[in-house]
């Protein structure tokens, strides 16, 4: 009994101890620490991290993790010994403002027929000419200076003139079949031979028919939410159409045909704060909102109508407001009253092209001979909108407008030059020729433009050929010193722009 007694005791004092308890919260880490474990993370995560707390926020301000982002980002550029995180993000402003005048430039050559819609994904240039649609994929052409027309895909399904183009992710269809396919993007057509195609890596999956007449317009979202996506599409007929994109092969696609407008659907947008919202315009500028979750099939599913003044041209939607560019003005409407809350800008001339950067409260307007940045919290306050800057030195219409957070980004159709300016300030950045292997002395406009980030695609047309200029500023280094250009303020003088 002893024994046993002994057995047990030796047996209890020979077990290992229990760990120590830990909080398991990231704080109890030093700075150097979680320095070297933020090393590992992107721009974007070390942004979302500073946000969380201030003991995290020391951590992200460090030297050595933006010394590592810059590194990853240019690595053949001179490293920042200190004050890292400034000098990455003036170099990144400056890089997505297009501040520099050697970006990496190659030319794609294509035929005689004039580029007219123009998208930019990732890799991937899509462009179309009459009824052909054309595909190229930049990263196999990074080291060349100039692309032959015969190295991109044309399809070739559609018999008339494309009129729309839209990218959607592959995962919100039901044509994914494993995660890679899911992060990938589809191609979505329509065109005046009165149908629909979806494509993907250079085939055709789907035609969708059921219009009387060409396909005008393309929603610019997918409605509804969950696996059961929709596409909207407007057409001369008059009638706005859903088509399921979770429907398999064989079975029928178009879900219900919307009636109400009297003229040719224009111009399409998805609300910004219900994704079952779409808005829809006509020729004749009546705007109507529909319930595409009512179960009514006609016309019944109209829950607003209201009217613009002049022709429209485009319009975005942001939360619960529509923004319609049309005439000579752009209208904003409440969605939930479809009351106009404010007319943002008034031209003495027509307007020709629209963009919006909403989270600044910022639109960008293009007429004749110039552009237009405006701020709406400012017009609210005025009964006679004032613009911000007036953005000159354009010839001719400004049909081509691109904004995002950090710049503006405007041409035409008989300007040789594309101009970039800063969002905010409207503070002119560079002047790019549209294309510059046209012989000199000839005055060439741009046709298309699309821009992502640090790339911006250009389109030409010359009488033998078109012509794609694609330029990528992110690893210049040639700096811009003075383009030379301010902007004509109404509430910034030159000095506080230039500063």
């Amino acid at each position: 009994m002893a024994t046993s007694t002994t057995s047990s005791s030796s047996s209890s004092s020979s077990s290992p101890p229990p760990p120590p308890e830990t909080t398991g919260n990231i704080t109890n880490l030093d700075e150097d620490s979680l320095a070297h474990c933020f090393n590992n993370l992107n721009l974007h995560d070390v942004c979302n991290l500073a946000m969380t707390c201030s003991y995290l926020r020391r951590a992200a301000y460090s030297d050595s993790i933006w010394q590592c982002l810059f590194r990853k980002q240019w690595h053949k550029l001179s490293l920042p010994v200190s004050e890292a995180r400034d000098m990455y993000l003036a170099r990144h402003t400056a890089v997505q403002q297009f501040k520099f005048t050697d970006p990496l430039d190659y030319h794609v050559y294509a035929n005689v027929e004039p580029i007219n819609h123009l998208l930019f994904n990732r890799n991937n240039i899509f462009f179309s000419q009459g009824s052909l649609i054309h595909t190229l994929s930049i990263g196999s052409y990074l080291n060349d200076t100039t692309v032959h027309f015969h190295g991109m895909n044309t399809l070739r399904d559609h018999k008339a003139r494309i009129t729309c183009m839209r990218l959607f992710s592959l995962d919100e269809t039901t044509l994914s079949r494993g995660q890679t396919q899911r992060e990938q993007s589809i191609l979505v057509t329509s065109s005046c031979d009165h149908s629909i195609r979806l494509s993907w890596e250079g085939s055709c999956l789907r035609c969708l028919r059921g219009h009387n007449g060409p396909v005008l317009s393309l929603s610019n979202k997918l409605l509804g939410d969950g696996s059961s996506k929709v596409l909207a599409s407007g057409g001369e007929d008059g009638t706005v159409r859903l088509w399921s994109l979770s429907s398999k092969r064989g079975e029928h696609a178009l879900k219900a045909t919307l009636y109400g407008h009297e003229k040719p659907v224009s111009l399409m947008s998805v609300a910004g704060h219900k994704t079952s919202l779409l808005v829809s315009i006509a020729r004749d500028s009546k705007v109507r909102v529909w319930d595409t979750t009512s179960s009514a099939a006609r016309s019944s599913c109209c829950v607003g109508t209201t009217s613009v003044p002049g022709a429209p041209i485009d319009m975005k939607c942001h939360e619960s407001l529509l923004y319609v560019a049309s005439g000579s003005s752009v209208t904003a409407i409440d969605l939930r009253t479809m009351q106009k809350v404010i007319t943002t800008t008034v031209h003495r001339r027509k307007l020709y092209s629209f963009d919006i950067f909403p989270s600044k409260s910022l639109i960008c307007t293009g007429s004749d001979g110039r552009a237009m940045l405006w701020d709406i919290r400012r017009n609210e306050e005025h009964i006679k909108a004032e613009p911000v800057a007036e953005l000159d030195g354009h010839c001719g219409p400004v049909t081509l407008l691109h904004m995002d957070a950090y710049k503006i980004v405007s041409g035409g159709c008989k300007d040789e030059y594309i101009n970039v300016w800063e969002a905010e300030t409207g503070k002119q950045t560079n002047s790019i020729l549209a294309c510059d292997t046209v012989e000199f002395g000839t005055k060439i406009g741009c046709n298309a433009m699309a821009v992502k980030g640090s790339r911006i695609v250009t389109a030409v047309q010359k009488e033998t050929n078109s012509i794609l200029s694609f330029r990528d500023f992110k690893t210049a280094t040639n700096l811009i010193s003075n383009l030379g250009k301010q902007p004509q303020s109404k509430f910034w003088d030159s000095t506080s722009s230039a500063s």
